[in-house]
Order: C-alpha cells, then structure tokens, then sequence
C-alpha cells in the first residue's frame, strides 16, 4: 500500500465523522422543538394551577391564626386558673404554709403584671382589680406574720446567756463585775482582749431569718418600707432595753452620779464598764447580725433601723459615762476613770465597725466625744491631785513619827498610775504629741516634790526635834522604798533614787546628833582619868575630874538615857531593816563610850562611896544598855 492508499482511507473517516454530526444535529433540533412544546404547556399548567395555590396559602394562614388564638386563650385560662389558685392559698393564710404563701404572692404579682399588659381583653380591668385587691389583703396579712414571726422568736436575752458569751477571765465566777482589783495586773489579763473570744448570744433561730428576709422582701415590693420599718424598730428595740435592764443597766443623771456615796459610785462605774463590753461586742454586735441577715438587700432601711433600735441603748450606757466625767472632780476618781477611758479605747475599733454606716453618725460621735472628755477629765485629775498634795492640811499629827497617811496614800496612787502607764500615755496623746513618757516623769516628780514639800511642813507639828527628823527619815525612806520596787523607778531613774537614799541618812545622822550628842557628852572620857589620893578622882592635875562630877556624870546619863528610853520606846521605825539599821547606829558611838567609862570609873567610885549603895549611880552595865537599846521604836 502507498501513500495513494492512505489518503482513500483518511477520506473515508473524514466521510464518516461528517455524516455522524449532521444526525447530531438533526436529533438536538429535535429535541429543542420537544423541550419548547413542554415550557409551553408548564406554563398553561401553572397559569391553570395558580387560584388552587393562592386559596391554599389562605387556610394555612387561618389554621396559625386559628392556632395562635387557641393558644392565647389557652394561656389566659392558665392565668385565670393560676389567679384562683394563688387566691385559695392567700384566703388560707400563711400560718400553714408560709413559703406556699410566698410563692402565691409571687404568683399573684406575675399575672397581674401580665394582665397590665395585655388590656385588650374586655374584663381585664375587672381582673386587674380583683388582683389588686387580693394582693393588698395578702401583704396585710404578711405583715401580721412578719409581726407575729419576729415578735414570737424576739426574746429577752438572760444575764447567765451573755455572761456564757464572755471570755472566761470576764465572767462573773472570776471577777464579781462592779468590783475593782486591787491588782490592776489582774484588770490586765481582761482587758487583753487579743486573743480573747465574744461570743454574740442566738438572738433570733437560725431556721427562721430566711423567712422573716423573705417577708421583708415581699413588704418592700408591694411598697410597704414604712410598715416593715416601724415593725422591726419596735419590736427589736424593745427587746434591747429589756436584756440591758435584766442585766443591771439604768439610766442615772449628773444629779443622781453627784448624790451617792463613792462606795456605791465605785461599784456602778465597775459595773458600767463591764455592762459596756458586754452591750458593744455581743448585744450590739448580735443585733447587728439579724439585722443584716432580715434587711439583706435593703441598705438605706437596713441602716436606718439599727440605728434606731440601738440609739437609746447607747443614750442610756454613753450618758452614764458623760454623767461621771462631768462630775465634781476627786483624786480617787482617778483610776476610775482611767478605767473607763480605757473601755472606750478598747471598744472604738468595734463601735466604728457596729456605728460606721451615716445613720449611725450621732452615736459614733457621742461615743468619741465621751473618751475624749474621760481623757480631759482624767488629766485634769491628775494635776488636781499633785495641787491636794501639796496643799493637803492635815492637822492629826502622826505621835510616833511613823509613815503619814498622805505618804502611803501619794506612793499607792502613784505605783497605781504605773500600773495604767499605757494608759496615761495614750491620754496625753489625745491632747499633744509630744514625748508622753518625758511628760508621765515630769508629773511623777512633781507629785514627788509636793509630797516632800507637805511632810516638810507637817514635821513642824513635833516639839522635839529629834522626832522631826526620825519622822522626816521614816517617810522618806518608805517613798525611796516604795520606788525601788515599783516601776517608778525605770522612770525617775536611779540618780533620783540615790539622792533620796543620802537624803534618807542625812536624816538619819540629824536623829543621831539631837538625841544621843547630850547623852554622849556625859560618858566622854576626854579629860577624865582616874587617880588615886584626895579628894580628887582624876591623874596629872590638868587632866583629874573630881568624885562629884564622875557622880553627875553617871546620875546625868541615867536620867537622859531613861528619858530618851521612856519617849524613844512610843516612837516607830515601820520597817524593820531600817529600825534595826538606826538601832546599831546608835549602839557602835554609844556603847563603846559608855563601857569606856563604865570601865575607868565605874570601879572608883564605888570603892570612894564605901558603905553607900553604888548603884544610886552606876544603874546599868554595857549589857543593860544593849538590851534596852534593842526596846527603841
């Protein structure tokens, strides 16, 4: 085959693929004049169909229509159905069930809510109404449970309950309340209230404050603020002033604070001090609890009636206080007022706490204003003590020279203060911030310097001299004493301690020479030994003393010595160290002498005075003396 050959066949093919194409052709012009025929006769169709659809469309419209009336009705009858529901239980009351009561309140609330918004209804006016009317007599009656609620578990709290509240150092059993220590250290441990646990008394269940919040809540939607306030006031307050009458508390004036013995007066501040402690951190703070817990999410109401229900309590317990600081002053009044100064410190933090919210703005100030005047009245006190001292005139003499009253009272009142150093310290800061210590020392001092200054002046009462100085010393030494031992002397230091004790001998030493120097001088044997012959008792003839001067000198002793011995044995050196001191001060210069003498002359004279009794002269040995020396003061 050649190339002729294949061209015929390639023809043939291109033959082929041509006739294939034009029955192509021919079959898709068949097929567009088939498919045009259908597009007309759809369209005829749906030209025919288009009344059946529009008909159709309208009753599925009135079946939702119809639907949704059938459901709007169907909720109306529901809050119909409802309605009377809430009403049967509302007519019940909420005795049986409260919380249903509440539920149906709620209920009642939400229809009505609803059929004031769907008026178009014919008798929603008629239902509205009707709703109102129900909800009224519902909150009326929630008001009489809340009353009845609140009033039925509202007890007055017993003084044993409160008194389980405190802790154990505070309860009666371990200090009777109104009854000072005597030991402030004791006062100490209790008012170290660090670590010491309150705990508020049960004032109202537990399984009833969800209830009475939930009626208050209830009162408060339907308007009722007022009515639940004067509820809650009335009824919480009452019982306040009971539990604090039970518990000893009264309302007393100036007038009547002026009127009573100290005795009583002392007792009551004791007892105001504890009843404070008491009324602040578990009355005060438990009514406080409840409060918050019933008048939860109703702030402005919630502090209004706090403050209210508390605000004659605190009238009553704060006036007590203002009644003593405004009182006549006195020294002994002192530390009772320290005592309640320090109260009021130690309770600001809680009463800023229990009183900080604007409602209760009077009665945090009242009570800042009363620890400020207890401060002003405590320092005032304190200078009109340092001025009674000073000026104290005291005409009972002491016979014996002992320790004066005015002594041991000024050193107690003193060692007193030391004992509330923290205390004056934070009462000199209310006023300046100066060095407070620097300010206690300068006050010490000059109660010091006043006291010495009055016993100089009551030393002046004694005829005697001797009895000036033995009294000057014995209550110097007492005050030196007293310092030593207390916490005094950290303050005055041990110089001013030193310079009293040389002022103490220096006294000691005037006794010394005014009473023993004349009794000294007749034993003294400077210029008097003895030697045979004569009529003269003595040796070289400058140096002899005759018999009748040995005589007088012996007869001159006695009587001085059994005078001082007569007068010396009524006086009294109180402290033992310091009487046994005085006594071997005077028996090392007396004794010696005196068996010095006794020895040169005392076997002379006899020997010149035979047939004659000696002891006329020679009345004691060395040992005698001794012995009656130890009978002084």
């Amino acid at each position: 085959m050649g190339v002729p050959q294949a061209m015929a066949a390639l023809r043939d093919k291109a033959a082929l693929v041509r006739e294939s194409l034009q029955k192509s052709q021919t079959i898709t012009e068949s097929m567009v004049s088939i498919l045009g025929s259908f597009d007309h006769r759809l369209s005829s169709l749906e030209t025919a169909m288009r009344p059946t659809q529009i008909r159709t469309h309208s009753i599925r419209r009135a079946h939702e229509n119809i639907d949704k009336t059938l459901k709007a009705a169907e909720a109306i009858l529901g809050r119909f159905d409802l309605t009377r529901k809430a009403e049967a239980k509302i007519l019940r009351g909420p005795h049986e069930d409260l919380e249903s009561y509440l539920e149906a309140i709620d209920q009642l609330r939400s229809n009505l809510q609803y059929f004031t918004t769907h008026k178009c209804f014919k008798r929603t006016s008629g239902v509205i109404t009707h709703a109102n009317n129900l909800l009224t007599k519902a909150i009326s009656k929630l008001e009489d449970e809340f009353r009845n609620l609140l009033t039925n578990y509202s007890k007055v709290v017993e003084p044993d309950r409160l008194f389980d509240g405190l802790p154990d150092s505070l309860r009666p059993s371990a200090t009777s309340p109104g009854k000072r220590n005597d030991s402030k250290k004791d006062s100490d441990n209790q008012k170290n209230s660090e670590n010491a646990v309150y705990t508020p008394p049960t004032l109202i269940p537990p399984r009833v404050l969800p209830l009475l919040h939930n009626l208050a809540q209830q009162m408060v939607q339907a308007g009722h603020q007022q009515q639940l306030f004067r509820i809650y006031r009335d009824t919480r307050a009452s019982v306040l002033e009971q539990s604090l009458r039970k518990l000893g508390v009264e309302r007393l004036s100036k007038d009547d604070v002026q009127k009573m013995q100290w005795e009583v007066l002392e007792a009551k501040i004791g007892n105001w001090i504890h009843y404070m402690r008491i009324a602040v951190k578990l009355l005060f703070a438990g009514e406080k609890k409840i409060c918050d817990q019933i008048l939860a999410g109703i702030d402005s109401l919630r502090d209004q009636c706090y403050a209210e229900i508390t605000a004659n309590s605190v009238s009553v317990l704060l006036s007590f206080g203002e009644a003593i600081a405004k009182s006549k002053r006195s020294p002994e009044k002192l530390f009772v007022l320290l005592d309640m100064y320090e109260i009021m410190r130690e309770l600001q933090s809680e009463i800023d706490y229990l009183f900080g919210t604007k409602s209760c703005t009077e009665m945090r100030e009242s009570a800042q204003s009363l620890t400020k005047r207890l401060a002003q009245t405590a320092q005032e006190t304190f200078g009109d003590f340092e001025e009674a001292v000073a000026k104290d005139a005291t005409k009972t003499a002491v016979l014996d020279g002992t320790v004066h009253p005015l002594t041991s009272y000024v050193i107690n009142y003193v060692k007193f203060l030391f004992d509330y150093k923290t205390t004056l310290e934070q009462l000199f800061q209310e006023f300046e911030e100066s060095d407070t210590e620097a300010q206690l020392k300068t006050l010490t001092k000059r109660i010091m310097e006043a006291l010495q200054t009055n016993l100089d002046g009551k030393s002046k009462q004694y005829k005697d001299p001797a009895l000036t100085q033995l009294f000057l010393m014995n209550n110097m030494h007492y005050i030196v004493r007293s310092v030593r031992r207390s916490e005094a002397k950290d303050l005055l230091g041990d110089d001013w301690v030193q310079i009293h004790r040389r002022i103490v001998q220096q006294h000691a030493n005037q006794y010394k020479r005014i009473s023993w120097a004349k009794v000294l001088q007749c034993v003294t044997i400077q210029g008097a030994a003895p030697a045979g012959g004569g009529g003269i008792l003595g040796g070289d003839s400058g140096s002899g003393i005759s018999r009748a001067m040995v005589k007088d000198r012996f007869k001159n002793f006695n009587a001085q010595f059994e005078d001082l011995h007569m007068r010396q044995c009524q006086w009294n050196v109180p402290d033992s160290e310091l009487r046994e001191s005085l006594r071997l001060a005077v028996a090392e210069v007396l004794l010696p002498a005196y068996r010095s003498f006794h020895k040169r002359f005392g076997q002379v004279l006899p020997m010149a005075e035979s047939g004659k009794n000696p002891c006329k002269y020679i009345k004691y040995k060395p040992e005698d003396l001794e012995r009656m020396l130890s009978e002084f003061f």
